[in-house]
């Protein structure tokens, strides 16, 4: 193909691109039925979707991600949907009994949702539920909104559940979120909102649980918000197990202030496509922040995994370690990056991406990222790309087990190192089981 007619090529797709994040803006602020009073906010949201574009392989952050499947369906927003308690029974946690929210298709479940075990003064529950706290100074205000996804959620969902801890207050019972996907008989996209508050001094777990119910095509495009006030801790596990007709695109957009700490834990299994866009922002002194992830794919799946920790006081630390196991035709992208600022000296970062192959057709691409600006650090990165070594299975069958359950025993103590770090015993139980069948 000669350079001009590829240059042809890429104008018309980038015309139809454009065209289509118009069209799918369009459809979503049309859908949108509640009134919460976010006019400004939902059209200076739109304002910044018509100044972009959809994303395509030219832009340097998606270059590894082809959305060109997901361009091939006309999505239109969800409409209101119910599940039978039989399809939410088995993701509910016993842990977190009295203290799960369900959302269907990006909208909150009065039927389905259960918050009779919370202390005093925590709230859960819907904008709508929740209007007489201080939202508006939170909500669509973390750096990064402006993002073409993020900014595409803004515009066009439906209500947002929002977690409201007060000063002070420890929630000893894991708040649990269960997100359902839904497919009806046309292509439908739900954006699910949610944003938690931690006030200074006070603690939390949270889980985030994404399902499919089908494998129709569905596109997910989720937002969370977390506010760590001073000395606030937050602890968050993030499991993405859609169905495989899924477009899966999250963002976590992640606010601490000095003294705080979060560590979050990110697992991705299903979908067909999933990215999840990771951004820390540390605006305080002695923060701190861990976070891990695990990727397991196989068939055609694709996952990407974006992070940003951004630096900007003193004394911050950092630990970052993301693992992905890979097989069949699977392809994992991982782009971890760190920006360390002037005025971010003392800062003790670390980051280290693992990949594991399991075919010779799967692949990876990781471009794990350093940017310091500041000239008193510790900050140290890696990635490494593998298979299964002939010599550790070869042993393992010595001591008498087979071939695949050496296999299956490898992949597995790959995986936990990453599961190892969910405080919430079943919902770990349940993810190691899911990768102990893996091979």
């Amino acid at each position: 193909m000669t350079s001009s007619t590829s240059e042809v090529r890429s104008v018309a797709t980038a015309d139809q691109r454009d065209a289509y994040l118009k069209g799918l803006v369009q459809r979503v602020r049309a859908a949108v039925t509640t009134e919460l009073a976010l006019d400004e906010l939902r059209s200076r949201a739109a304002a910044l979707l018509n100044e972009q574009t959809f994303p395509s392989a030219r832009d340097e952050d998606w270059r590894f991600t082809d959305l060109a499947d997901l361009l091939a369906h006309d999505f239109v927003a969800a409409g209101e949907a119910s599940v039978s308690e039989a399809d939410v029974a088995d993701l509910r946690l016993p842990e977190t009994a009295g203290a799960q929210v369900v959302v269907v298709n990006g909208r909150f479940s009065t039927e389905r949702s259960q918050l009779h075990n919370l202390p005093d003064g925590v709230a859960v529950g819907t904008l709508r539920s929740h209007s007489n706290l201080q939202i508006a100074e939170r909500l669509a205000q973390a750096s990064g909104h402006h993002e073409v996804f993020t900014a595409l959620n803004t515009v066009g969902f439906q209500d947002a559940v929002v977690i409201w801890v007060p000063r002070n207050t420890v929630v000893e019972t894991p708040i649990q979120i269960i997100y359902l996907s839904q497919p009806g008989a046309a292509a439908l996209i739900a954006q699910p909102r949610c944003l938690v508050v931690a006030e200074s001094g006070s603690a939390l777990t949270l889980i985030e649980d994404f399902s499919g119910l089908s494998a129709a095509p569905h596109f997910t495009n989720a937002v969370t918000e977390l506010w760590l006030d001073a000395n606030a801790q937050l602890t968050h596990s993030r499991i993405q197990r859609e169905g495989a007709g899924t477009f899966h695109i999250g963002k976590t957009a992640v606010t601490q202030a000095r003294d705080s700490q979060y560590i979050g834990t990110a697992a991705d299994f299903g979908a067909r496509l999933a990215r999840h866009n990771w951004e820390i922002y540390q605006t305080g002194e002695q923060t701190t922040t861990k976070i891990y992830g695990l990727g397991a794919i196989a068939r055609h799946q694709h996952i990407d995994t974006h992070s940003l920790v951004a630096l900007s006081h003193p004394h911050g630390v950092v630990e970052q370690q993301h693992k992905a196991i890979v097989d069949d035709h699977a392809h994992s992208v991982f782009n971890g990056r760190m920006a360390v600022a002037q005025k971010a000296q003392l800062t003790n970062a670390s980051q280290l991406n693992r990949n594991l192959l399991l075919s010779d057709k799967a692949r990876v691409d990781t471009k794990p990222q350093l940017e310091i600006v500041a000239d008193n650090v510790k900050c140290a990165h890696g990635a490494t790309v593998s298979q299964l070594q002939a010599d550790e299975i070869f042993y393992l069958q010595s001591r008498g087990i087979s071939a695949p359950q050496a296999q299956r025993l490898l992949i597995y103590a790959f995986a936990m190192e990453i599961l190892e770090t969910i405080g919430v015993e079943t919902l770990r139980s349940r993810l190691a089981e899911t990768i102990s069948q893996w091979a």
